[in-house]
């Protein structure tokens, strides 16, 4: 985290007490950005408030009720409001759980500006804080017959608690057996085409009059699990995907000929000449398109499938990893009901008030905000939290929590 300059620890008492924290009023806080205000708030039905958002625009005098993208906050018992640059703002629930207490409203962001362009309203978007980083996606593509399914299926069963795959969207009606979340999410056309014009979507295509589709929150749930997602695309869906938000790898499987993806084809013994031709042809454009197109990061040849899977794995830093490490997903932060907070620099000092035998005490949260990535419409990470012991009797020392 660095240190935290001498003045702020000799003040930090004056800067509480002295008002400069942004604890709420009520179940409202006024952020001013610019020359607009954002009031974040809502109703209150005695026990918890709604995080909505308004905004006064001073230039003008008048209310704006904006656009709203993203997954907000869930009711809580009120809330803190930070503004860290002319972008962002950083809310800090009270009575959430530990893994639901901080979030990001981006105001100003690029994803906004975009949106802001595409729906021609005001925008905000809600994205949720998470600590630490999470292992980048990993974008599978090649021609159908190249052995990337094979591939993928011997990571997931070689590495099955550090590698997952995402649920995709679809607007097609559940088969027997098939379970809403498990093989797909099953939604309504006009959701899912919604969800696509507000950028929630990162490929998308119609098959047979309906939608499929990756989620930009299905990948995010895999991270926010401890695994690395692996996502098996098609080259149109991998553009896509590369030309979205998503820092992800990119990685094409190629065939050693056109003679040997053919002989594969047949092998299966699966589909009618007429739709070999099919595959071979499209194959040939896919082929073209991944050698060429920039897309990708990498190109692995599927020659010898040991050894392509091993290739495979060198790439994804697994080779010679014992299969039984577990990354555990990250954690939230645990903070009681009671707490102002107060910024200094790129530190959110949270000051906690806590009971304990009848006497109250008082701890110091750090939020270091430096290296935050990612953003609406996915996660906000990079949160580094820090605790300072001994707040009451000045400053002592730092420590990261674990």
């Amino acid at each position: 985290m660095g240190e935290v300059p001498a003045f702020c620890v000799d003040n930090l008492q004056n800067g509480f007490s002295n008002g400069f924290n942004l604890k709420s009023e009520g179940c409202e806080t006024s952020t001013n950005v610019g020359d607009k205000t954002f009031v974040i708030g809502g109703l209150n039905d005695g026990s918890t408030s709604s995080i909505g958002v308004r905004i006064y625009e001073k230039s003008t005098g008048k209310w704006v009720i904006p656009t709203v993208l993203g997954t907000k906050p869930k009711p809580c018992k009120g809330h803190s409001a930070v503004l860290l640059s002319e972008d962002q703002i950083l809310i800090i629930t009270r009575g959430s759980t530990p893994d639901d207490c901080i979030w990001f409203l981006e105001v100003n962001t690029k994803y906004v500006k975009e949106q802001k362009k595409v729906l021609g309203t005001e925008v905000v978007a809600w994205s949720k804080g998470v600590r630490g980083d999470a292992e980048k996606p990993v974008v599978i593509s090649g021609p159908s017959g190249v052995g990337k399914g094979t591939l993928i299926n011997m990571l997931m069963k070689e590495f099955p608690s550090m590698c997952g795959f995402s649920v995709s969207h679809t607007t097609r009606a559940p088969r027997d057996k098939e379970k809403n979340g498990v093989h797909y999410h099953f939604t309504e056309r006009s959701v899912m085409e919604k969800d696509i014009k507000y950028g929630k979507f990162l490929e998308f295509a119609s098959v047979h009059g309906n939608l499929y589709g990756t989620s930009i929150e299905a990948v995010e749930a895999v991270a926010d699990s401890g695994k690395r997602c692996i996502l098996d695309i098609d080259v149109q869906g991998a553009r896509s995907v590369r030309a979205s938000s998503l820092d992800a790898i990119f990685i094409f499987i190629c065939p050693p000929s056109m003679k040997e993806l053919e002989e594969r084809l047949r092998a299966r013994g699966t589909e009618t000449e007429e739709q070999i031709l099919k595959r071979l042809r499209n194959a040939e454009a896919e082929i073209e398109q991944g050698k060429s197109s920039g897309i990708f990061d990498h190109i692995l040849y599927n020659d010898n499938l040991e050894e392509c899977y091993k290739n495979l794995k060198g790439l994804l830093g697994l080779d010679g990893i014992a299969p039984t490490n577990y990354k555990p997903s990250p954690r939230g932060i645990d903070l009681p009901l009671d707490h102002s907070v107060l910024k200094i620099d790129n530190k959110i000092l949270i000051n906690c008030e806590t009971r304990e035998s009848g006497n109250g005490s008082k701890n110091l949260i750090a939020l270091d905000v430096s290296l935050l990535k990612g953003g609406a419409p996915g996660r906000t990470r990079g949160l580094n939290v820090y605790a300072i012991d001994s707040f009451s009797d000045g400053f002592d020392g730092i420590h990261k929590l674990s």
